[in-house]
C-alpha cells in the first residue's frame, strides 16, 4: 500500500505538468517566402489586433527562399502553416505525395481586375519586341517551380519556345533581378513588388508581358497545412485565421495606410515611400473574408498539366478546407456587429 500511495506521490506532479503543457497556447510555426505577400511576418507588429495571441496560439514565423522551398519545411516538419504557389502545392501533391496538405485561406491573387499583375521586363534600349525574339536569350526567374518562373515558362510555350533549349532560365532572387538586367547579365527579369515599382527600374525598363498575359487571373499563394496538424489544433487554427483576417483588415483601411507603409519599410530596410502601393488596389489583390478562388487555382493547375509541368490532372476541391477561414470570417464578422 505504501508503494503504491509513494507512486501516486509521484504521478500527480507529472499529471499537473501535463495538464499545465496542455493549457499552453499552440506554436504555429508559418514558413514564409515574401514579407509583402501576406500579414506574416510584418503583421505580427500589430499583436495588439491579434486577439487570440498569446492565449490559443503564438507565431514563429520561418524564412525560405521561395514557396517551394516551403514545401521542404512542411515536409520535415519544421513549419505548421506554409504560403504555397499554386504550382508549388501541386509540386507538393504530385511528385512529393504530400496528399494529406489541405488548402484552408487565400493569400493573394494576381490579375484580378483592378489589381496589380505580375512583370516580366527588358531594358528600354533592348531589341527585343516580342516573346519571339527571347529566343536564345538568359532570362532571370524566381525559384524554380514558383508562380512567376511558371508564368515564365508558360508564356514561352505558348509562344513555341522550348524553355529548355530556346532560352537560358537563371534562378535568382527579386532584390537583385535589376542589377542583373542593368548589368546587362539577363535580357529579361522576373519583376514583383516591391522591386518593379522602384522609380529606377522604370527608368530604364519596359515590360514585354505580364503574368496575367501569360496565365490569366492566378490563385498566385494559398494557405496550407498538414490536415492532421489541422484537426489536433482546430480551435487555435481558427482564432489564428481570425487574427489574421483582422490584421488584414486594419492593413487594408486606406487611414491606417502611413504607419503600414513604416512597419513594411521598416522590415524590409527600404523608404516607406516605395511602398506607396502596398494593401492599395495597385498592389495584389487579397479576399477580405480569406477565401481563395478554387475555381481560378483548378484553371492554374489544369495549365501545368496541358503544358507537361505536371504529369496528372489534380483536383483541388479534394485539397481544400475552407471550414477553418469561414468560421473566422463568420466570428469576425459577428464581433463587427
Amino acid at each position: 500500500m505504501r508503494a503504491l500511495f509513494l507512486a501516486g506521490l509521484i504521478a500527480l506532479p507529472m499529471l499537473y505538468g501535463i495538464a499545465a503543457r496542455a493549457d499552453e497556447p499552440v506554436k504555429i510555426r508559418v514558413g514564409w517566402s515574401s514579407a509583402n505577400a501576406s500579414i506574416i511576418p510584418t503583421g505580427l507588429e500589430k499583436k495588439e489586433l491579434m486577439l487570440h495571441y498569446g492565449k490559443s496560439y503564438t507565431v514563429e514565423p520561418v524564412r525560405f527562399g521561395g514557396s517551394p522551398a516551403v514545401i521542404t519545411g512542411l515536409g520535415t516538419g519544421d513549419v505548421d502553416f506554409g504560403q504555397l504557389a499554386y504550382s508549388a502545392f501541386a509540386f507538393a501533391i504530385e511528385n512529393a505525395k504530400m496528399t494529406d496538405l489541405r488548402i484552408i485561406a487565400d493569400v493573394f491573387q494576381d490579375g484580378v481586375a483592378g489589381h496589380y499583375t505580375g512583370k516580366y521586363d527588358v531594358l528600354q534600349t533592348s531589341p527585343i519586341k516580342t516573346v519571339e525574339d527571347l529566343k536564345g536569350k538568359v532570362l532571370a526567374a524566381s525559384a524554380a517551380g514558383s508562380a512567376m518562373d511558371i508564368g515564365l515558362r508558360s508564356m514561352l510555350r505558348k509562344h513555341h519556345l522550348d524553355d529548355r533549349k530556346d532560352v537560358t532560365i537563371i534562378e535568382a532572387q527579386f532584390p537583385s533581378m535589376p542589377a542583373m538586367l542593368t548589368e546587362k547579365k539577363a535580357d529579361l527579369i522576373s519583376a514583383t513588388v516591391p522591386f518593379s515599382e522602384d522609380p529606377a527600374l522604370a527608368k530604364v525598363a519596359r515590360t514585354l508581358f505580364t503574368q496575367k498575359d501569360a496565365v490569366g487571373e492566378t490563385q498566385m499563394i494559398v494557405w496550407v497545412a498538414h490536415e492532421s496538424f489541422l484537426t489536433k489544433n482546430r480551435a487555435a487554427a481558427i482564432d489564428f485565421l481570425e487574427d489574421s483576417l483582422r490584421v488584414l483588415a486594419y492593413f487594408q483601411d486606406p487611414k491606417n495606410h502611413e504607419e503600414v507603409a513604416a512597419i513594411l519599410a521598416r522590415f524590409m530596410k527600404q523608404s516607406p515611400e516605395q511602398f506607396g502601393w502596398m494593401f492599395t488596389d495597385g498592389d495584389f489583390y487579397r479576399a477580405p473574408n480569406g477565401r481563395p478562388n478554387l475555381k481560378v487555382m483548378q484553371g492554374n493547375i489544369d495549365q501545368l498539366h496541358q503544358l507537361g509541368i505536371i504529369p496528372a490532372p489534380l483536383d483541388v476541391a479534394h485539397y481544400a478546407d475552407l471550414s477553418y477561414v469561414d468560421a473566422a470570417a463568420a466570428r469576425l464578422s459577428a464581433n463587427r456587429k
